[in-house]
């Protein structure tokens, strides 16, 4: 039996144990996402078409693994403006394995089970919890103290660079920096514009993998900002 489901806007043609990559749904490794959306189900020349979707009609399927697509580049320049903007998106997608294409209102085996797996799991962590508080009790405010102040110290991260001495250039100057991005940058010590000029492609992979900017968003910013440091 195959169905035609739609999801995330688009719409695959699914049979049981197959294995595609559909747009992000939430969800952890393991677990049984439902997919309410049939629009037909059959088998050979036997189709039911929905209106547009058929009603009782449900897919379910595992997530097999949370992960991004290729890159996608988006480059936009402007003849004899000096304007150019270059922009990578990645988009978030999830591998799903088909389980169970159930019709009628059938209800899933599969997410009974995992609801009961889940259950036992949430019982071990009340016991384990109830354990911690026992062992925590007889402690004083004197032990609890420096646990404090660790945990404390960890919440406060250190920035990602050293910002230079005298006042910050402003940022929003550099074509695709906005407010909001100058700020993240500022706060990872990035304040002026010979800063970003001198970032190596080291520096810039380490932006990359702790910030929401991407590596090609980066060297751009970095070309400009050549241009702009020399004024």
């Amino acid at each position: 039996m195959f169905a035609v489901i739609k999801t995330g806007g688009k719409q695959y043609r699914v049979a049981a144990n197959d294995l595609l990559k559909i747009e992000k749904v939430e969800g952890q490794v393991g677990d049984i996402v439902e997919i309410g959306h049939v629009l037909a189900h059959g088998e050979g020349e036997n189709v039911t078409f929905g209106a547009p979707f058929v009603d009782g009609a449900l897919v379910t399927a595992e997530v097999v693994e949370q992960g991004k697509n290729r890159t996608v580049i988006a480059f936009k320049k402007r003849r004899r403006q000096n304007s150019r903007r270059k922009i990578g998106h990645r988009q978030l997608l999830t591998t799903v394995r088909i389980a169970e294409i159930l019709l009628d209102g059938a209800k899933s085996t599969k997410k009974a089970a995992a609801k009961t797996e889940a259950k036992a799991e949430a019982k071990t962590e009340v016991a384990a919890k109830a354990e911690a508080k026992a062992e925590a009790a007889p402690k004083t405010k004197a032990e609890a103290a420096p646990k404090e102040t660790e945990a404390k110290a960890t919440e406060t991260a250190a920035p990602l660079f050293k910002a230079p001495k005298g006042e910050p250039d402003d940022l929003t100057v550099i074509k695709g920096v906005g407010p909001v991005a100058a700020g993240q940058l500022n706060e990872q010590g990035i304040t002026t514009f010979a800063q970003i000029a001198k970032l190596s492609d080291k520096d810039i992979a380490k932006i990359d993998e702790h910030m929401p900017f991407s590596t090609d968003q980066i060297t751009d910013w970095r070309e400009q900002a050549k241009d702009l440091a020399k004024k």
